[in-house]
């Protein structure tokens, strides 16, 4: 069995609410500090982004659904029904999220907390939560961070699962959960979450037991038998999904590097970078993801050849284990990236980062020598998180920035005569229709729903609007003699029959 960090609960014997605050109070001050700056920074102001739009309309009873392309899965539209299904208000969205995702950060990581104690528990919970995409993904209908927790969470009951009795049992229901959690937000991601678990139930007489088996497989297919099903339905098998997909993302496995130039690009912004042909960040804004895989490689190593190897390392190898198998089709099949996509690996590299600096702060020989370190490593830490608080205000101008365009056009295509029953189309065409209150359609590109006989027959039935991008010389056949309207604050055209 696990053995326990005696300092992560009650001392034998005690219980009630004073143990409870003792051992909760670390973790809840980072969730609390976590919503705090959501609250701040990345609810204001902030209207919705074109993968949020999309998302929404799935669940919004007062929009038309987009099309929802075949990577995309249905968990975080679950997730906001409730909420979108009360108000269209955005800001009651966004504060909801932001203590949603607050409470989540705290179950997962509380899930550690007898594996590491509450220190580094808590420590691991700053380094995720200190990061500005972890705060600006906080409040955004995105499935990233909420995969990124449920996977850390699994991990962590997956470690736990080697206790007997009622612990196990709870740990079991604790992965089951987990998983499906993770499969019903993005189902690809949970597949590979999963290899490194059944991989460790094959090699780890501890972990080869017939219930562990059981909960990540019967996880894996609750959470996606609904990803399955659509696949059947809408694209004619898993298989053809799978294609469809690889196709939507450019060609996953032709770009071998790609992935990897193009996550250290975007590393602080843009959101999206397709194509990435920007400049990297500056080293001192770089510094910490470059040396990661350095701290990551220095944790395992303590792990495996320290006094408390053994069992124990398994605490810091599997969680590394996962978040390489979760990172990996991100750096390596992708030709772009986003930073949203590492965040699951963010999320579980934390704890044996954490690990290792509390190691590095306890191991000094004196109290001196103690204190110099700690307060060594509290500086770094400090200088991390200012560079982090300013990359989220950035991040979040842009974002805001972004957004603001979105609902500008929208309110011009009003002033111009599109009212539901209506059709927006063009490449920005999902974001705009959603805040006009119009369907949205699209003849090419990674959302092509349409033709472009479909979009002249629905312009002779109900009114109609082609966003068109003026930088770009193409104007489409059909709407060669229709009407170019200028949309005042952003850079399109809106061509009306």
């Amino acid at each position: 069995m696990v053995t326990t960090d005696r300092r992560a609960g009650a001392a034998p014997g005690t219980t009630g609410a004073p143990s409870l605050l003792r051992r909760t109070i670390l973790l809840a001050a980072v969730a609390l500090a976590y919503a705090a700056l959501q609250l701040c920074f990345a609810v204001a102001h902030m209207d919705l982004g074109w993968d949020e739009s999309v998302y929404l309309s799935q669940v919004d009873p007062r929009r038309p659904a987009a099309f929802f392309s075949a990577p995309r899965s249905r968990g975080v539209t679950v997730l906001v029904a409730p909420v979108i299904a009360l108000t269209p208000s955005v800001t009651a969205l966004r504060v909801t999220l932001a203590l949603a995702s607050a409470a989540a950060l705290y179950a997962a990581f509380a899930v550690w907390e007898p594996l590491l104690g509450r220190a580094r528990a808590a420590l691991a919970a700053l380094l995720f939560a200190g990061l500005w995409i972890t705060v600006l993904s906080g409040p955004e209908v995105m499935p990233n961070l909420w995969v990124a927790l449920a996977s850390l969470a699994a991990v962590g009951w997956f470690l736990r699962a080697r206790d007997d009795g009622p612990r196990r049992r709870r740990a079991l229901v604790g992965l089951a959960a987990s998983l499906a959690a993770a499969a019903l937000l993005r189902a690809p991601d949970a597949g590979w979450l999963a290899l490194p678990l059944l991989i460790a139930c094959a090699g780890v007489p501890d972990w080869r037991r017939p219930a562990t088996v059981a909960a990540v497989t019967g996880g894996l297919a609750a959470g996606g038998a609904q990803w399955v099903a659509e696949a059947y339905v809408r694209f004619g098998g898993v298989g053809r999904r799978l294609s469809v997909s690889s196709g939507t993302e450019g060609g996953m496995g032709e770009h071998p590097g790609a992935g990897l130039r193009a996550a250290y690009r975007a590393l602080n912004g843009p959101q999206l970078c397709r194509p990435c042909h920007i400049a990297g960040p500056s080293v001192t804004h770089a510094l910490w993801w470059l040396l990661l895989p350095a701290l990551t490689a220095a944790a395992c190593a303590l792990a495996v050849t320290g006094r408390r190897r053994g069992r124990r390392a398994a605490v810091t190898l599997l969680p590394v284990a996962c978040a390489l198998a979760l990172a990996a089709p991100y750096l390596l099949l992708l030709d772009y990236s986003a930073p949203r996509f590492l965040l699951p690996a963010y999320a579980l590299l934390a704890p044996p980062v954490a690990g290792l600096a509390l190691h590095a702060a306890g191991a000094a020989r004196t109290g001196r020598t103690r204190l110099a370190v700690s307060a060594l490593l509290g500086a770094v830490l400090a200088a991390h998180l200012a560079v982090q608080a300013g990359e989220l205000r950035v991040n979040t101008a842009d974002a805001r920035d972004t957004t603001v365009r979105y609902r500008r056009a929208a309110q011009e295509l009003g002033r111009l005569g599109l009212t539901a029953p209506c059709l927006v189309t063009g490449p920005r065409a999902q974001p705009v229709a959603y805040a006009a209150g119009c369907a949205s359609a699209q003849i090419a590109g990674n959302n092509r729903s349409h033709t472009a006989a479909d979009i002249v027959r629905r312009a002779s039935r109900i009114p109609t609007a082609l966003l068109f991008d003026t930088k770009d010389p193409y104007l489409p056949s059909y709407a060669r003699d229709w009407r170019p309207h200028p949309l005042p604050g952003t850079e399109w055209l809106a061509y009306l029959p």
